[in-house]
């Protein structure tokens, strides 16, 4: 089925966005099913699925769940990749009422024990067979994989054998799903978002960067982070647009699969972005219809911003938030000034009320640097199983405490300059990682990179710059340090360069600072007599 007429497809998208308020995510497939059917809705290789198939096929493993006896308040992890499978499990959930978990594929044993126990998780959608784990948790009834074990039949017979989707009516300021944020700071927390919370910020997010109903939705690389989850899957399904999935960070076959799917809106992390503009085959490929996109999950230089605004999508924008705020708190806008677009991250969402706080809580004024909070429709319900957490993190009126350092401008822009946690004071002097990372990040040589602090007995603390060389670099550390000399102070200039195959990463992309701080100072420690 072809859809050419873009304004009235639009049009006709916002007025249903307008009907979904209030309701709970199932309900908003089922309204928008209703609606048509026939568009697609969810793309991966040779499979397409419509919101039709989408919802009816969720449906029939919501109704084969329930004869499991799985119902409203439960919770079911996904430990499963990009796929179909995922997003059926994820509105099954809905349908009965029931919260998803979803948790990273590549996660260990150890950590999947961990998060299955401490969310409670009655069934576990998996990728394949998880030795052992079924056993060790008392609270996981079921283990749902392609092929069925453990009492439990397999995915497909599931499906075929599920029937209709009980009815079941939920409460749209239920929990819809628990998230685990990334853990820089210790053990990673449940983070509860209601149906109202995600579908809140997947519409203000829909709004924020103008997606329509002829959209072709591409680099929602994880499904199980909060950005797949809201503004990748909900916000292409409340915009009527198609979302082609893929798995994988080979940046030859994303640019294939831009060109092939004539894909018009890329999400992406800096580093998926930064693989795909050195990747040589993108000069052969024809991507003239790419026209925006949101940047987010780590920090972005400008430089970058520029070259992917010059070289792949005209109209990238640049995203901030986490996964707490639902995830976005703030995008720019193509209306912004053009040197906002790239030095900020936009003035906050619609509903979003972002204010800075000096250290004793007081609300500073504009173009003051503290900690950011915000309070909106998208902000998290609490930590799961942790109400001591929850009341700490958030102030006495409601808002969030991001633990992010930045300020707002006066003319109602964001700025982010660092974790509040990650700066490094080095003889008095306070560094912000993100200014080195920034100006490191353009240097030929470097594809990734992270500055953590280490332990020192003189300064208090030293700064490592932590450095994945491009493939095949040639590349030393006083030749680093030299290029830092350059722009930057000389109390900001790393005192240490160490580079890696690899960075460690949490499920949401991002540098586990505290564990490459670790590894540094252990390091330094063994070369000391």
């Amino acid at each position: 089925m072809m859809y050419t007429d873009s304004i009235s497809a639009t049009s006709n998208a916002a007025a249903l966005r307008q009907r979904v308020q209030g309701q709970s995510v199932a309900e908003a497939l089922a309204l928008l099913a209703a609606d048509d059917s026939e568009r697609p809705f969810i793309s991966l290789g040779h499979r397409r699925l419509s919101l039709g198939e989408v919802d009816a096929q969720a449906g029939a493993l919501a109704g084969a769940l329930s004869g499991l006896g799985v119902g409203a308040g439960e919770r079911i992890a996904l430990v499963l990749p990009n796929g179909p499978e995922f997003v059926l499990a994820v509105f099954a959930a809905a349908k009965l009422g029931a919260a998803v978990v979803p948790l990273n594929p590549r996660y260990t044993p150890t950590e999947l024990q961990y998060l299955l126990r401490h969310s409670e998780a009655a069934v576990m959608f998996a990728g394949g067979p998880l030795e052992g784990l079924h056993t060790a948790l008392p609270n996981l009834r079921h283990v749902v994989t392609p092929g069925g074990g453990a009492g439990t039949p397999g995915f497909t017979e599931l499906l075929r054998g599920g029937g209709e989707a009980p009815r079941v009516e939920v409460d749209p300021g239920q929990p819809f799903a628990v998230l685990y944020s990334s853990g820089i700071s210790g053990k990673p927390k449940g983070v509860v978002l209601s149906h109202t919370n995600v579908l809140a910020s997947a519409s203000a997010t829909v709004d924020a960067i103008g997606l329509r109903g002829d959209d072709v939705v591409f680099g929602v690389g994880a499904l199980f982070n909060s950005f797949g989850l809201v503004p990748g899957l909900l916000g292409t399904l409340l915009a009527g647009a198609l979302l082609v999935l893929h798995d994988g960070e080979d940046p030859a076959r994303a640019l294939e699969i831009l060109e092939r799917e004539k894909v018009t809106v890329h999400h992406g992390v800096p580093t998926s972005f930064i693989l795909e503009l050195r990747e040589p085959s993108l000069r052969d490929r024809k991507l003239g219809q790419l026209r925006t996109g949101i940047v987010a999950g780590a920090p972005v230089s400008e430089e970058l911003v520029v070259r992917i605004q010059q070289t792949l999508v005209p109209g990238i924008r640049v995203g901030y938030g986490l996964t707490e705020t639902g995830p976005l708190i703030a995008v720019t806008s193509p209306d912004d000034p053009p040197h906002k677009q790239i030095s900020t991250v936009g003035r906050p969402l619609a509903g979003n009320e972002v204010r800075v706080l000096d250290p004793y809580g007081a609300v500073l004024p504009e173009e003051s640097v503290g900690e950011i909070v915000v309070r909106g429709p998208g902000v998290m319900h609490s930590y799961h199983r942790q109400p001591g957490e929850t009341a700490q993190a958030f102030t006495e009126d409601g808002f969030f405490r991001t633990a992010d350092l930045g300020m707002v401008d006066d003319e109602g822009f964001l700025h982010v300059l660092a974790r509040r946690k990650e700066i490094i004071i080095r003889g008095g002097y306070n560094i912000y990682p993100r200014e080195v990372e920034d100006r490191l990040q353009v240097h030929p040589a470097v594809l990734d990179v992270a500055v953590v602090g280490v332990p020192n007995e003189v300064l208090g603390e030293i700064a490592c710059a932590c450095i994945v060389p491009v493939e095949g670099a040639v590349v030393t550390g006083p030749e680093i340090l030299d290029f830092c000399r350059e722009t930057l102070a000389d109390y900001k200039v790393p005192d240490l360069v160490r580079f890696l195959d690899a960075l460690p990463t949490t499920g949401s992309g991002k540098a586990r600072r505290v564990e490459l701080a670790r590894m540094i100072s252990a390091e330094e420690s063994s070369r000391r007599p």
